[in-house]
């Protein structure tokens, strides 16, 4: 063969070589983008299912202020007056949110004859990561006692854009022992979570108690002689979790900073179910202190009998479909 034929032949190798590669490259690019976002989807889906949550409660303030503006007019359809101007609101919110827990979590309260008829109770309960389920609890109370739940929140929520309409309307407040004793001496439920944002941020799907010492809520009971609903929601953890990585780190962030800083993912479609205990009574005898252990005793004892510990979210889906069986003893 001559030399002009060994340049062409291997020229046409070349050529088919390149070829071969450019292909070869073309479908690794294109499997690895596949391997890619099929790695990736469920992380952003994670990340963003709890911006739905925070959209719905936007959407809520939206409703609440066009429900403001147009107040002339609704007053004038409903005979100017005869009627409390925010309970409408109340309700057709309630309904919403109702309807989105039933849809979404398969929402249940149990127990719900412990809370009373009429007069005063301190709800106490266990702060998820989100605090989902007392948006939940709240609605379903509202449409079937027809009360309205007043809530202790955070001083931080002031400062998040158009909270300060919501807070007014659903009676959202940081509060002071004085002022939610006065709230429970006029007849109202009051609810409270002891571990506050830093449950909420540094809690996992154990399901332990952090109230760090805090005997406030124990004060107002003690000063407003009102009897005290223990709460939890069995698998509130499952629904929305905190990032588990650099805890100690963000321990310290939120030491300095007093803002929630924990990056939260979830919003899975997990059984919510909300359990009640029994009324725990006014004793003049017992300190806050004292009253603050019994009180933190009955929610792990509601914790252990209807929680599983650690939490799954797979079974938690499977709640949805499948009752769980009661826990021995």
């Amino acid at each position: 063969m001559s030399s002009a034929d060994d340049v062409l032949t291997l020229s046409n190798e070349t050529v088919g070589n390149s070829t071969f590669f450019a292909y070869l490259g073309q479908y690794i690019d294109l499997d690895y983008s596949i391997w890619l976002s099929r790695l990736l989807t469920p992380v952003l889906v994670t990340f963003l299912l709890p911006c739905a949550f925070v959209l719905l409660i936007y959407c809520t303030i939206s409703f609440l202020y066009i429900y403001k503006l147009h107040s002339r007019f609704i007053l004038q359809v409903y005979n100017e007056g005869d009627f409390d101007f925010w309970d409408v609101a109340r309700t057709l919110v309630a309904v919403v949110w109702d309807a989105h827990g039933w849809i979404f979590h398969g929402y249940e309260v149990c127990g719900m004859e412990n809370l009373p008829e009429t007069g005063p109770a301190l709800i106490i309960y266990y702060h998820g990561a989100i605090p989902i389920d007392m948006y939940y609890f709240t609605a379903r109370i509202y449409l079937k006692r027809q009360r309205l739940i007043y809530t202790v929140g955070d001083r931080f929520l002031n400062k998040v854009p158009g909270w300060k309409l919501l807070a007014r309307v659903m009676k959202i407040s940081p509060g002071t022992v004085q002022s939610c004793a006065s709230v429970l001496r006029d007849g109202n439920m009051l609810s409270i979570a002891p571990g506050g944002v830093y449950e909420a941020q540094f809690g996992d799907s154990n399901y332990e108690l952090l109230w760090r010492q805090r005997v406030g809520f124990a004060k107002v009971a003690i000063e407003s002689k009102a009897p005290i609903i223990p709460m939890f929601t069995e698998n509130l953890r499952e629904g929305f979790r905190s990032v588990g990585l650099a805890k100690r780190l963000f321990i310290r962030l939120y030491n300095a900073v007093r803002f929630p800083v924990r990056p939260i993912y979830g919003g899975f479609p997990v059984k919510f179910r909300t359990h009640l205990g029994t009324p725990i009574p006014y004793d003049p005898a017992l300190s806050p202190e004292d009253l603050q252990e019994k009180v933190a005793y009955a929610i792990e004892e509601l914790i252990n009998k209807h929680q599983r510990i650690p939490g799954s979210i797979f079974h938690a889906l499977l709640d949805r479909f499948i009752s769980p069986k009661p826990k021995a003893g």
